[in-house]
């Protein structure tokens, strides 16, 4: 359908502005009864910090709870606990663990503390959804792949990228030959933080900060989705912050087929978060596309514009459980989300050793 609008024209928000705003776009509204399809499984949470609230409050709009939490703080446990009707807090994650009565185990906690959160939770039986990034690197993830395996159990990435239903609506129509050949994909990302607590998690080397794990793990898992495999091919340039972690990057990736990805990245200029999609026969751009649930299409042929809708913002850590609940009961379209996953993280630990940026746990 053609459009009417100028995508690229709304001012950015920071992502806990997108959040609220998108939960407040859907205030009242009936919740969709095509989300959550699978056996409702008992959900527990590592961590109590933004994006557990959010998981929390995503839960909630389709009328479900989350049955347990464990956090380093007990008290903040409790606090979250009564904000939420969640049943239980634990003492300890091995309390976590041991309770059969948990089926999955969601991860919020900094990224180089998921490791070892993912080895006791798997080994457990615990199926995981782990935030991003899902670990430091591949070494990481190739081994909890291989304790999933072990215990049967399902380990997926929670990137938002990974499933919203935009993209799925998109890929569908690339493997059916819509679109013609990919060809080229220009994924940019552009974060504010300041230089005012260099001690946060954005700067901390310690806490594996930099822009790499943070943000260019959505760059990457977009261009990723559509390409016919993974880049074997790289060049990059980066800039690195006094604490030795990446404060912005440029890269250019090639795989087997010879497509191309283009990428720009920085925790503290802000661009505007467009994915281009370039094919045979027409260009996608994807604004705001971590959470994305819109796309325009310009066809080569006449220049005409087409808006694709599918998905809803608000509910993307939604999509997450749904697709987490969906794998465990076989489907097979979302136990291979994984496999991108993994393909993501070969490329960000190349480029990170080109770089320098060790974090203490890799030394």
């Amino acid at each position: 359908m053609a459009i009417e609008r100028d995508m690229t024209s709304a001012a950015p928000k920071d992502a806990a502005a997108a959040a609220k705003a998108a939960f407040e776009a859907v205030a009242g509204k009936p919740f969709p009864n095509d989300i959550f399809t699978a056996p409702h499984l008992n959900w527990a949470i590592i961590g109590c910090g933004v994006i557990a609230n959010q998981f929390a409050q995503s839960l909630a709009l389709a009328g479900r709870t989350v049955y347990g939490v464990a956090n380093r703080t007990h008290s903040k446990a409790e606090a979250f606990a009564r904000e939420y009707g969640v049943e239980r807090v634990y003492d300890s994650f091995e309390e976590l663990y041991a309770d059969p009565n948990v089926d999955c185990v969601y991860i919020t906690t900094p990224h180089n503390t998921h490791i070892t959160y993912l080895r006791a939770a798997l080994a457990a039986g615990k199926h995981v959804l782990c935030e991003k990034a899902i670990t430091l690197n591949s070494a990481e993830l190739a081994e909890a792949r291989a304790i999933a395996d072990e215990h049967g159990v399902v380990l997926m990435d929670a990137t938002t990228v990974l499933h919203m239903p935009l993209y799925v609506e998109l890929m569908r129509r690339a493997e059916a030959g819509e679109f013609g050949r990919l060809r080229l994909a220009q994924v940019n990302f552009g974060s504010f933080h300041d230089y005012d607590d260099v001690s946060n998690r954005f700067w901390n080397r310690g806490l594996a900060g930099g822009a790499m794990l943070d943000i260019g793990v959505y760059a990457l898992s977009v261009a990723r989705l559509f390409m016919e495999s993974q880049p074997n091919e790289v060049v990059s340039l980066a800039n690195l912050f006094e604490t030795g972690v990446d404060e912005e990057g440029g890269f250019v990736t090639r795989n087997a087929q010879g497509q191309l990805g283009v990428f720009s990245l920085s925790m503290h200029a802000k661009q505007p978060k467009r994915a281009t999609l370039c094919f045979d026969e027409c260009y996608i751009e994807v604004m705001s596309y971590p959470r994305a649930d819109r796309a325009v299409i310009t066809w080569t042929a006449d220049g005409h514009r087409e808006e694709v809708k599918a998905g809803v913002e608000a509910y993307a850590l939604c999509y997450e459980a749904a697709d987490l609940e969906s794998a465990v009961a076989g489907g097979a379209s979302k136990l291979k989300l994984i496999d991108y996953a993994s393909d993501v993280m070969e490329t960000m630990t190349r480029l990170r050793a080109d770089w320098g940026v060790v974090y203490p746990e890799e030394e």
